[in-house]
């Protein structure tokens, strides 16, 4: 069994010689891999936000199916809450299916969360309502909502997780965003369906169909759609980056103690080593999430409530309303990812916190003149800033943790803070509503997270155009990869002290007697040459220690 290169623990004290990196080890990423890859991620995004945009547009009428406890406010406030409680479990899905991910492979875990959602969805569909059941009808629905949080503790984690690992470095913030056109391009089409639902059954079978059986319609969608997102996800291949890990792995479990195998950078970490090791890197994604969350799901989940409760719009009104700036920002989206690649991933997030902070107040009070196409634009100037905290995010969040604790980092940090923050906005921003009388409070709720998100990111590493941490360089051509391998020694962006390089016993015993040896002829720092070769006259793909 191949032996680990040990560039953090030299022999003998001596100082560590970067391993080399060679063009076998550069991932040359297929463009039809790529597509099949990514396009059975986003068919998952797109059947989890299609829930959320089925379930938000239709609070108002759900309040009076499954609760109707006589008081108006106190129904929306409960229904808000079924949502909130699937965002509880969340983390628990994290905390179970995030370290799985990262045991038995991204794409078997990503399967069956895509299976259980859609599952959860479409038993919504057919659940009795508090005319049939009476309070029973409640709590069948918050227990599918937790089916559902718990599988969605899994999801997005994943997906990102995913997406990124298999995207080239150059172009991973604009690839990996794609992930997100799906999300939104998912609350498009829930919001879509109850809109076109709502105008069917009331124009061919009269105004109170849609709340006597029409509701159930956009949530039985699920079913098709369910189908077809599995069938992606079936045909997904295992990403390059996990598959190179495993015989690193394997190495670090054979060739040192278990309590320095405990805080390698390739060593597989449960819930407590990853909050041990990585602890300042998931308070960063944590305050992200967050900024991004509380923004994008008041946009989308909580709108629908807010323009019902505000303003009297009905689904209908609330969808066709909204629906034009998910769409706008289904392409803002991509392009804030590709400014990430190019100018770096946190001057994309800066320039959000910086929105945030400065249009959320001018965007409500121009809400609050009611008019249809004002409301519209307001939307637009909501989604400026959330388009720039997503646009980078699927590429940034899990480029902050390495490879092998990858998935169970993004779900500990994705989900605890959209539990905490993104999930509770809508039941938080109307209850604030309720106690103040003020209706800018949502304004202020985002705000808050958006200055604390810009906080976060000033110490943030900047992973733009780099390999992942703990991953081999990933690009899209083999010229591109004998490039790289040729000039690594003068590039700043690589660091093969990162990379599961392995280093067979042999040569591994050469080195470590080479060390031994003062003045031995490995080259060090000071002596490498810069340029196309390593050492003096050497081939950089030469070499490896």
């Amino acid at each position: 069994m191949p032996a680990s290169r040990r560039p953090g623990r030299p022999p003998r004290g001596r100082k560590p010689v970067e391993p080399r990196l060679e063009v076998d080890d550069v991932l040359v990423v297929k463009t039809s891999k790529m597509r099949t890859a990514i396009g059975g991620t986003v068919v998952g995004n797109i059947m989890e936000w299609f829930d959320f945009g089925v379930y938000g547009y239709m609070t108002l009428m759900l309040s009076q199916l499954f609760f109707n406890t006589g008081s108006e406010a106190l129904d929306n406030i409960l229904t808000l809450l079924g949502f909130a409680v699937s965002f509880l479990v969340r983390p628990l899905g994290g905390l179970v299916l995030g370290p799985l991910g990262d045991k038995i492979g991204r794409q078997k875990v990503l399967f069956f969360t895509m299976a259980m959602m859609a599952l959860a969805t479409a038993l919504i569909g057919v659940l009795p309502t508090v005319a049939d059941i009476g309070v029973w009808a409640a709590f069948l629905l918050y227990a599918l909502k937790l089916l559902q949080g718990f599988s969605t503790g899994g999801e997005y984690a994943g997906a990102t997780t995913y997406v990124s690992e298999y995207s080239p470095d150059r172009k991973r913030g604009f690839y990996a965003s794609m992930l997100d056109v799906g999300s939104y391009l998912g609350f498009a089409l829930g919001a879509g369906s109850v809109a076109l639902t709502h105008l069917i059954t009331s124009q061919v079978w009269g105004p109170d169909t849609m709340e006597q059986w029409g509701w159930r319609v956009p949530f039985l969608l699920a079913i098709p759609l369910g189908a077809v997102a599995i069938w992606f996800r079936a045909r997904i291949p295992e990403t390059p980056a996990f598959e190179a890990t495993e015989a690193e792995q394997e190495a670090e479990a054979n060739g040192a103690s278990a309590s320095e195998d405990a805080g390698s950078l390739h060593a597989r970490k449960g819930p407590f080593g990853i909050i041990r090791y990585h602890w300042r890197e998931l308070l960063i994604a944590v305050a992200i999430v967050a900024a991004t969350n509380t923004a994008g799901y008041a946009l989308t989940s909580y709108m629908p409530t807010y323009l019902g409760t505000q303003f009297g719009y009905n689904e209908m009104t609330s969808a066709a309303t909204t629906i034009p700036a998910l769409l706008i920002l289904c392409v803002m989206i991509p392009i804030a990812g590709k400014a990430s690649d190019r100018f770096g991933r946190r001057a994309v997030y800066f320039a959000g916190s910086l929105a945030s902070i400065l249009l959320m107040l001018p965007a409500f009070w121009l809400m609050h003149q009611s008019a249809f196409l004002e409301i519209q634009v307001a939307m637009v100037i909501v989604a400026m800033p959330v388009a720039m905290f997503i646009g980078p995010s699927a590429a940034a969040l899990p480029a902050l943790f390495p490879t092998a604790a990858r998935y169970g980092a993004m779900g500990i940090a994705y989900n605890i803070s959209v539990s905490l923050f993104g999930g509770t906005t809508p039941v938080v921003s109307q209850t604030l509503i309720e106690w103040t009388g003020n209706s800018y409070m949502p304004a202020l709720w985002i705000m808050f997270f958006g200055l604390l998100a810009g906080i976060a990111v000033i110490f943030m590493r900047e992973s733009a155009k780099r390999p992942l941490l703990g991953s081999f360089p990933s690009v899209e051509t083999e010229q591109e990869a004998r490039e790289l391998v040729a000039h690594q020694d003068s590039n700043p962006l690589l660091n093969t002290s990162e990379m599961p390089i392995v280093v067979d016993p042999e040569m591994e015993a050469e080195i470590e007697d080479a060390l031994d040896v003062p003045g031995a002829g490995l080259p060090s720092d000071g002596d490498r040459g810069v340029g196309e070769g390593g050492g003096a006259g050497s081939d950089p793909a030469d070499v490896r220690s």
